[in-house]
């Protein structure tokens, strides 16, 4: 697994919340997909592009309702209602409270989770080949991953016995995620202190008590949450000359000292397949859960200059992006 290559306003007619354009369109099938999410990110993009490769383009045939809490999950309750209301075909969701808002609204409208964390952990499917309920797509099995991050951190900084863990306990796939983190860390010898964070108020007390704590590292558990405050996150732990790991690689990429995780372009690009099958008349029910398969490891050097530290060539060779 750690080879090279592998790794718009609620309106009384639900009609009338879509775009004047796309209500005008004749021909054909008008497909309308709703998106829930905390924030923009640059992979969601691979979704939409998927769609178009399977024929479905926004303003020919296809209506896209998107919705962004802003770091504000208290609002994915209202915009799950608000899907029900227009009536939509499928509902794409991105984080685990988001589809967990939309499965207690709706037992019928079909929803894709591109990249749930430990679906069957937090009640989201009931197995991986036979989901059972409206939700489909693909699966973040934690476990072993989280390991895999543990073990190149300690190969980073010989000697590891203390990291600050940043995470969001609201998220239930998030909970499962720090348990496993955990597990790992106890039998690789390393001790975890906990710095919870649920929204953006929460991170200047929590940099605050990491560097108070002097931990030897920084492990990023991630999330829409942790994601959103992303620049910060990075920012604080260059200005302490903290050794981070991160997840998604564009963590990396802004900054980040190491990432190493699921591909999840790969994963929304991936879930146009799961949206065409439901357009198509498949019951998520009968669309098996896809793990991820593509996982990337990235290194920032520049970054690990900045901090002071060398990262090992036998690190390098492994690696499936190194940024200079």
């Amino acid at each position: 697994m750690m080879g090279r290559r592998q790794f718009i306003a609620l309106l009384g007619g639900a009609a009338a919340a879509w775009p004047l354009g796309a209500r005008a369109q004749q021909a054909g099938k008008i497909w309308r997909m709703g998106f829930i999410a905390h924030g923009h990110e640059s992979f969601y993009d691979a979704l939409f592009e998927g769609l178009r490769e399977y024929g479905y383009e926004e303003g020919r045939n296809l209506i896209v309702a998107r919705r962004y809490a802003e770091g504000q999950a208290e609002r994915f309750t209202a915009f799950a209602a608000e899907m029900v209301s227009l009536n939509v075909d499928v509902i794409v969701v991105v984080t685990t409270p988001a589809a967990l808002a939309v499965m207690n609204s709706t037992k019928t409208i079909p929803i894709v989770h591109p990249n749930a964390i430990d679906p069957l952990s937090t009640g989201l499917i009931t197995s991986l080949a036979h989901p059972g309920g409206n939700l489909t797509g693909g699966a973040q099995l934690t476990a072993e991953a989280s390991a895999k991050r543990l073990q190149i951190l300690k190969n980073l900084v010989p000697g590891l016995s203390r990291a600050a863990a940043l995470w969001n306990p609201a998220n239930p796939a998030i909970v499962f995620s720090w348990k496993e983190t955990q597990d790992s860390a106890r039998v690789q010898g390393v001790t975890l202190q906990s710095h919870e964070v649920q929204g953006p108020k929460d991170f200047m007390a929590a940099f605050a008590a990491i560097a108070g704590e002097r931990p030897e590292a920084l492990l990023v558990l991630q999330d829409a949450v942790t994601m959103q405050q992303r620049n910060e996150i990075v920012d604080f732990a260059i200005q302490k000359r903290l050794p981070s790991m991160f997840q998604e690689k564009g963590w990396a990429a802004a900054g980040g000292l190491v990432s190493y995780g699921e591909n999840l372009a790969s994963m929304y690009r991936r879930a146009a397949y799961f949206v065409d099958r439901i357009f198509k008349g498949v019951r998520p029910a009968d669309l098996p859960v896809e793990q991820a398969t593509k996982f990337d490891l990235v290194f920032n050097l520049k970054t690990a200059k900045s901090i002071g530290l060398t990262v090992p060539e036998s690190l390098l060779v492994l690696a499936d992006e190194v940024i200079e």
